[in-house]
């Protein structure tokens, strides 16, 4: 009777363990295919120390092949993003051609200069709640885009950041 249970027992981990590796692959293989890059078009800096460069690659994830690399400070242009990744094209020097990069790896600034500062809104519309008012010239962490607009964090708070607000350019101020 003993091993009758213990032999009942492990054929039901082997099963629940089977079908949790199963279920685990078949949401892995349909979260692959529903990625889909939310289209942009803004400017960002890359963002390293100065002895890195940026590695450009072929997809979306750190196991894809590097196509090239951008050096830190160079302006890269963004025309869309997926979770922790930039698809990006147009580097200012370094590498030529399109490719994904990790977003975390890019930077971008504020306007605003002689002003106040600029608005931070809670949509990607500019009648939509203000959060919060960054001062001019001020680097704030890309966390996405869309359109035109950059979604960004400044001192632990969200929001989109306008066009018109934005500075891709490390090395100087955009004004």
């Amino acid at each position: 009777m003993k091993n009758q249970a213990l032999k009942l027992a492990t054929g039901l981990a082997l099963i629940c363990t089977s079908v949790t590796i199963n279920t685990g692959i078949a949401n892995q293989m349909v979260l692959a295919k529903s990625k889909n890059p939310e289209k942009c078009n803004i400017y960002a800096y890359v963002n390293v120390s100065a002895s890195q460069a940026l590695n450009v690659r072929s997809g979306a994830s750190s196991n894809n092949k590097v196509l090239g690399q951008v050096p830190v400070n160079d302006t890269v242009q963004v025309v869309a993003v997926l979770p922790n990744w930039a698809k990006i094209t147009n580097a200012s020097g370094g590498f030529k051609g399109t490719g994904w990069v990790s977003l975390a790896k890019l930077g971008l600034s504020t306007r605003g200069y002689g002003t106040k500062g600029v608005k931070l809104y809670a949509k990607t519309n500019q009648k939509s709640q203000v959060i919060v008012r960054v001062p001019p010239n001020t680097n704030v962490k890309l966390l996405g885009c869309q359109g035109g607009w950059a979604l960004v964090e400044y001192k632990s708070i969200k929001g989109w950041l306008v066009r018109e607000d934005q500075c891709g350019a490390a090395l100087t101020s955009c004004s």
